[in-house]
């Protein structure tokens, strides 16, 4: 009786399995950067902010491993109740940083902002988000973060 009255209630309030409602937005600073992520039922978007002017992510195309053992790639990668339907891309052009000192190019975004996506599929009512990436000047780079974890639930 208690799980008919429970069903009743789901379908009056409109829940009965059609609506999908995407989690809010959420956001964290770790490493000199703002990520803000949000997630639908067809892809994830963060968005990638140095808090620092004349700062900039790594491309989401740097080898693992960086160059020379140089960079983190920016990640945008899904588990759990979400699966990823294609690769991550980028709103900003690559270009390429030369750093002569050290005798390697590596591929980076514009110094500021960068928005990355990735073509999702939900497969279950929870998922986590996980983010890496390492924000550098022409001279400094800040603390990486690798792995940082997310967990979201569909409403």
């Amino acid at each position: 009786m208690r799980g008919a009255v429970l069903g009743a209630l789901v379908l009056l309030a409109g829940g009965c399995g059609h609506h999908e409602h995407a989690p809010e937005p959420f956001r964290f600073t770790e490493g000199g950067v703002e990520v803000t992520v949000s997630v639908s039922g067809t892809s994830v978007k963060a968005v990638y902010r140095p808090l620092r002017p004349g700062f900039h992510v790594y491309s989401v195309d740097l080898p693992a491993g960086g160059v020379d053992g140089l960079g983190v790639a920016t990640g945008l990668d899904v588990r759990g109740g979400l699966t990823a339907t294609g690769h991550s891309t980028a709103d900003r052009p690559v270009r390429m940083l030369t750093l002569p000192s050290l005798g390697v190019s590596l591929p980076v975004y514009p110094d500021g902002p960068v928005t990355v996506s990735l073509p999702v599929r939900r497969t279950g009512r929870t998922a986590e988000v996980v983010v890496s990436y390492a924000a550098c000047s022409s001279g400094t780079c800040l603390p990486p973060v690798t792995g940082h974890v997310t967990r979201v639930a569909f409403g």
